[in-house]
């Protein structure tokens, strides 16, 4: 009896040998929705698949993309970035087969050699989430390197507090950082008790914090240990939004993927429950694929602050109506996700601060 694996690598072949996905009339794995000659013109596109199967998902979106991937890569280095915000709950974080998808797509474009797994984990070393979550049999499959961001070289950032309106010193990602490499954001579709929602971007930026190999489980577990993410959040709800916004020029994706086959809802990004939504978005303008990912979501886009802010600024694209998509309609496959808990009270940001004098 062949594993579910066996099923998908026997997909993955067989896809490979396609030149692309079938876009023409029949073909059941892409469908193009196009706009009506009334509506506004499309300035980008985001690979929408749904199915039983999470691998086969990913790679059919990837494959959407192939030419532009391929080209947009040339013989960089490649840094695929789980989301492992925790080591231990698996719900948070970026499936294996996800990562195994991508990097077939990557092998099926020969782009494999210089692609590297690469994580931040929040409450312990990166090796121990790439252990509880399978990333250590993907990566030996594919021979490539699994590297823990906390042991890598960084560089100081400087970020926001609205506690007292100063500049403050972080601790980040050379690699991620460094617009030499090519960067993948492998994200999930969930819920977060800070921001409303987190997707592909905001994967990258707050990973790129690190924190000393003394610091485990919220406390330093050796004298001196420090972890600089909190730094990253600005001590409320208008600087954390401020600061992904203003990060987000040196920390965006080169490409995203959105993992929506099993989503967060209610208390994430680490305390929520799973919602049923074999969904996966795919794009290289990540606020496309991050907006794309709120409407499947169900949640009112003009509640996310960064987002909205990376919109203004326009460092993508995010009207619906400009956006194109590919494979399946979006409206067939919205789900409205209960928020955290606290989304009132994140909500915030929307408020001026008063000024007193």
């Amino acid at each position: 009896m062949k594993t579910v694996l066996q099923q998908t690598r026997r997909d993955f072949l067989r896809t490979s040998l396609m030149s692309g996905l079938a876009m023409a009339a029949g073909s059941r794995f892409a469908i193009l929705t196009r706009a009506d000659a009334a509506a506004p013109k499309t300035t980008s596109r985001v690979a929408l698949m749904a199915g039983d199967d999470r691998a086969n998902n990913v790679f059919r979106g990837l494959k959407v993309f192939e030419k532009e991937i391929a080209s947009a890569i040339g013989s960089r280095r490649v840094v695929l970035k789980p989301n492992n915000v925790v080591v231990d709950v698996p719900l948070c974080a970026t499936h294996a087969s996800c990562l195994e998808a991508t990097l077939e797509f990557l092998k099926s474009i020969g782009k494999l050699q210089n692609a590297v797994i690469a994580e931040s984990a929040a409450n312990g070393p990166a090796i121990e989430g790439f252990t509880n979550y399978g990333y250590t049999r993907v990566a030996e499959k594919y021979g490539v390197k699994m590297l823990d961001l906390d042991e890598g070289e960084v560089q100081i950032v400087h970020v926001f507090d609205e506690k007292d309106f100063q500049p403050h010193a972080v601790r980040m990602s050379k690699l991620l950082l460094d617009r030499n490499n090519f960067i993948i954001s492998a994200a999930k579709l969930k819920t977060h008790d800070r921001i409303v929602a987190t997707l592909s971007l905001k994967n990258i930026v707050f990973g790129a914090p690190v924190k000393d190999a003394g610091f485990r489980w919220g406390k330093a577990c050796k004298p001196g240990a420090k972890c600089d993410k909190p730094i990253a959040h600005g001590s409320g709800f208008r600087a954390i939004n401020y600061n992904l916004f203003a990060l987000a020029p040196r920390l965006h994706p080169h490409l995203s993927i959105i993992d929506g086959y099993d989503g967060m809802e209610g208390n994430g990004p680490v305390r929520g429950t799973a919602v049923d939504h074999k969904v996966c978005v795919v794009s290289p303008d990540w606020l496309a694929a991050d907006r794309t990912g709120v409407e499947l979501m169900g949640i009112d886009f003009a509640k996310i602050g960064y987002l909205n802010f990376c919109a203004q600024a326009r460092m993508g694209e995010a009207d619906m109506s400009k956006i194109e998509i590919v494979g399946e309609p979006v409206a067939r496959h919205i789900k409205s996700y209960k928020l955290a808990n606290n989304v009132e009270k994140q909500l915030i940001w929307m408020t001026p601060p008063k000024v007193e004098g």
